[in-house]
């Protein structure tokens, strides 16, 4: 069997980090889409306890299963919910967003029994959900408020580009104030636009007073780091000169914050064979051992998350690297390991020496990419200063 250890006391002292050193915020909006980026939802216990005060979801779905965990934090749903779902909407108690006038207009047809939260989405240049026309947004906002039972708790949009060294994120902010110029943002309590990464590289934007955190509150700083290499002081020369040319306002990367990675992926070895040179390993036959090697059958593959790019990299037994080899299949792989390795032994796909980072650069993916493609139907099981407390099965 496969299975996700999470560390809730990494994530808490995470969440404390982030909190003591960004403080100037009066909503610390969790982000726990995407299976609460791999970790599983009871996670949201922890955040909430050390100072996250509301949640985002994708869909209503994930926001029906943190119910299962904390009935009072408030949950807003990112994307727009099918408004067939309404009563769901108001028995769950959940935030909804707002991305186009044509959507609220058929809100408005809605009988709406009880008060719903809303955040109106804006389109400041990701182009893909949101507001575009400030005349829409202020009869929006107008509408809303002349309605008994619509509340505007929020306005938000989101960055398509880090800032870092482009003038598009600077064009986006321009662009948010354009769009909400006839409305007055200080009569909305949650104006929320950054990110993860906006909070660790970006000022604080004078008139936001919530900021989503996503994948730090798990471990990541995702900042860009440069090393010595000619390579990274060519870009450093390049992103300064981005930098004047287009009058890019002021970012750092210098943001050291002390975050720990929470999750840690394992799985057992079904069967280990000893092989003799020439035979090979897996489908295709593409593996092919040149000497007598023992190889261990791991009982993990592709529909865990483990996909075939993942062949070559190492895996972690006894605190020891071994290599995959062979294509990797459904829900077994091969590593060749030696004579140390047992049966019993667990195999640490990804943790501690195999890092979120490492398996990333290695297939070729971002850490959100490989945490998300983590499987919901992997128990996740949770640690509080290594005392098992929670088993979660889906």
């Amino acid at each position: 069997m496969s299975y996700i250890k999470v560390d809730l006391k990494k994530i808490e002292n995470n969440v404390k980090n982030i909190l003591n050193k960004y403080n100037g915020y009066d909503y610390y909006i969790g982000i726990v889409k995407g299976n609460a980026y791999g970790h599983g939802m009871y996670t949201i216990k922890t955040l909430i306890k050390n100072g996250i005060n509301y949640l985002a979801v994708a869909s209503l779905d994930e926001a029906i299963r943190i119910r299962k965990y904390d009935n009072d934090i408030p949950i807003l749903c990112l994307e727009p919910i099918d408004l067939k779902f309404i009563d769901e909407v108001m028995k769950y108690n959940v935030t909804i967003s707002i991305p186009s006038y044509e959507y609220f207009k058929q809100l408005l047809k809605i009988d709406i029994k009880k008060q719903i939260k809303i955040h109106l989405k804006i389109d400041s240049g990701m182009h893909r959900l949101g507001f575009t026309d400030k005349k829409d947004v202020k009869e929006v906002v107008n509408d809303i408020n002349n309605h008994s039972q619509l509340y505007l708790e929020g306005i938000f949009s989101h960055f398509a580009t880090t800032g870092i060294a482009d003038k598009y994120w600077d064009i986006q902010l321009e662009n948010f104030k354009d769009i909400t110029s006839l409305i007055d943002l200080k009569k909305i309590p949650i104006v929320h636009l950054g990110r993860s990464l906006t909070l660790l590289t970006h000022p604080k934007i004078d008139f936001c007073t919530g900021i989503r955190l996503g994948i730090i509150m798990y471990g990541f700083n995702t900042t860009p780091r440069y090393s010595n290499s000619l390579m990274d002081k060519l870009r450093l020369i390049k992103a300064d000169y981005l930098k004047n040319k287009y009058d890019i306002s002021y970012t750092t990367t210098d943001n050291e914050i002390k975050l720990s990675q929470a999750l840690e992926l394992y799985s057992e070895i079904l069967q280990i064979k000893q092989l003799k040179s020439g035979d090979f390993v897996g489908y295709g036959a593409t593996y092919q051992v040149k000497e007598n090697t023992n190889v261990a059958t791991v009982n993990i593959g592709y529909s865990d998350g483990i996909g075939r790019k993942n062949s070559g990299r190492s895996v972690v037994i006894n605190e020891k690297k071994y290599p995959i080899i062979g294509e990797i299949g459904m829900n077994m792989l091969s590593v060749k390991v030696d004579k140390g390795v047992k049966i019993t032994d667990p195999v640490r796909i990804i943790g501690d020496k195999i890092s979120v980072r490492e398996v990333s650069y290695y297939i070729g993916n971002s850490t959100y990419e490989t945490l998300s493609m983590l499987p919901i139907h992997i128990p996740r099981i949770y640690y509080y200063d290594k005392e098992k407390v929670y088993i979660e099965k889906i």
